[in-house]
């Protein structure tokens, strides 16, 4: 494991899932589901592998994600559910991944999941690729620094409950809600944020795709990183 994983390793194993999650709610009956966080040592620095699920699903159909799904009853644990997601998601070698931690499972009300996020360091990269584009639509490989870039970072008001959370441009991809929280405290447990003013805010998308900027936007007196409280939309 390089060593600039370490620190957040270590993080994540000891995390509450306030510190990861928009949502302060619970389900001890949730169906238990895993996403796999993997940072891969790219062209352009460390980066993490994201996806976009297909428009025509009926759960976070359009979204940005991390591959991932529900827990099969042959699964062993949580990495080992995004391992095998994964495969089947875009077809990652299992063998080219070292899982380093495993996070608090962390609830999504709209799809009633308990989601376990796993770290994993992609030290044997291979060729990825949506495997069923009618469930997987796009597969790329987001170097940190373009995540950490305030100039690609806003805040998302979820349409429904009015909370709102960040969100990030990612090449031709819109990441909010769950995911977009996953990443926020990725890039803050791991030493990468960098200060920005939060003073772009949209409303949440139908689908992945990017949404008009809202009406108003945040006053710059918000301070800089995530609001205090603040929460984003499930996704």
């Amino acid at each position: 494991m390089p060593t600039w994983l370490t620190g957040l390793a270590a993080a994540l194993r000891t995390a509450r899932p306030d510190q990861l999650s928009w949502t302060r709610l619970h389900a001890a009956d949730g169906r238990p589901a895993a996403v796999l966080m993997l940072i891969g040592d790219g062209p352009q620095g460390p980066d993490i592998l994201l996806i976009e699920r297909a428009a025509s699903l009926r759960s976070h159909a359009g979204q940005s994600a991390f591959p991932g799904g529900a827990t099969d009853p042959t699964d062993t644990s949580p990495a080992t559910t995004a391992l095998r997601e994964a495969r089947e998601e875009v077809g990652l070698d299992p063998a080219g991944v070292r899982i380093l931690a495993t996070g608090p499972a962390l609830y999504i009300p709209p799809s009633h999941f308990l989601v376990t996020p796993v770290l994993g360091w992609w030290h044997t990269p291979c060729p990825v690729a949506p495997v069923d584009p009618s469930e997987t639509s796009t597969v790329v490989r987001v170097p940190i620094t373009h995540l950490a870039d305030p100039a690609n970072r806003l805040q998302v008001r979820h349409r429904r409950t009015g909370v709102l959370g960040p969100a990030f441009r990612v090449q031709e991809m819109f990441v909010w809600g769950f995911t977009g929280g996953l990443i926020d405290a990725l890039l803050r447990l791991g030493g990468w944020e960098r200060p920005w003013l939060p003073t772009e805010q949209v409303e949440s998308p139908v689908t992945g795709t990017p949404p008009a900027p809202a009406a108003d936007t945040l006053p710059a007196s918000t301070g800089l990183g995530r609001t205090p409280g603040s929460t984003g939309g499930p996704g």
